[in-house]
């Protein structure tokens, strides 16, 4: 089995547990994911089985989306409400004044990144310092907030919700935290739904129950997304059979020997099919050598 599986990982699960259940109910190992979900967190996990698992440092599309449930006038050490709450202050911020400071963490912001994190620094996880009580000096990291659109809020309780569309990195938690701290009020984030990711979508996506339902009656295979489906904005190249035999050997193909190719340029990524049709890999332009260079073989 190969290709992607798109998972709607449920609370309290880490997306290791993820993979781990899924191996189990598989009974394969070549399993990856596209992304870490908070354990927190629900929503989308696009799953990368068989060879589709070679393309994890490869995914072109690194937006996700996010609904974010947020409690003003509460700071925890987790920057969400599974922490410890360290401060609670009185909120008297409504709708307006939210939505006025959101542009501010529109776009590319930088972030520092919360304590409670997998970032390393020094060797060391952040959450491992984190969880014996130290609390060090992080660099602010740029990253790229698309929307942040205020769904719902309630003034009375302080609490609301948010969608976000933002790349890879970004910390939602600590947006939601640091729109508290320029409130003067606080703010935690009581949940998190990842609704879209890696061009997938939660109606795709299926839990665990169905997942073993599929392989009892051997038929997980047929919950599976074709690999290429993750790359569909990149240029296809189809080869002739000589030339798939030599792409599948690692072989550089002359640019003056392939067509689809016009004007090479060494950013142009292409979907590679072997003459038959099927997806053989990514390759990319090499102008020095005026050949086509193997990327990733699938």
């Amino acid at each position: 089995m190969n290709g992607i599986l798109v998972m709607n990982k449920p609370p309290g699960f880490t997306s290791f547990d993820v993979i781990g259940k899924l191996r189990g109910i598989l009974k394969m190992k070549k399993l990856g994911h596209t992304g870490t979900l908070d354990p927190m967190a629900s929503g989308v996990l696009p799953v990368l089985v068989g060879t589709a698992a070679r393309a994890c440092d490869l995914l072109p599309d690194e937006t996700k989306t996010y609904r974010a449930g947020f409690q003003l006038g509460t700071v925890t050490d987790t920057q969400d409400s599974t922490g410890t709450v360290l401060q609670t202050l009185p909120v008297t911020a409504d709708a307006a004044q939210i939505t006025a400071l959101l542009p501010a963490f529109t776009g590319d912001i930088m972030q520092v990144p919360p304590m409670y994190s997998a970032v390393q620094i020094n060797g060391k996880r952040l959450y491992e310092l984190a969880r014996a009580g130290k609390e060090i000096e992080r660099p602010a990291r740029q990253v790229t907030v698309s929307s942040l659109t205020l769904l719902q809020y309630d003034p009375e309780k302080g609490s609301g919700e948010m969608e976000i569309v933002c790349g890879k990195g970004t910390y939602v938690r600590t947006l939601l935290h640091d729109l508290g701290q320029m409130l003067g009020c606080g703010c935690c984030m009581t949940a998190l739904t990842r609704t879209a990711a890696c061009g997938f979508t939660l109606a795709e996506a299926h839990s665990f129950e169905e997942v073993q339902a599929a392989a009892n009656a051997g038929e997980a295979d047929k919950l599976l997304i074709l690999t290429d489906t993750l790359f569909s904005a990149h240029p296809a190249l189809r080869l002739s059979e000589a030339q798939t035999a030599l792409y599948r050997n690692g072989v550089r193909l002359s640019f003056s020997r392939l067509s689809g190719i016009t004007e090479p340029d060494s950013r142009t990524v292409y979907r590679v099919y072997a003459a038959n049709g099927t997806f053989l890999g990514l390759a990319n332009n090499d102008p020095a050598e005026k050949c086509l260079r193997v990327l990733k073989n699938m």
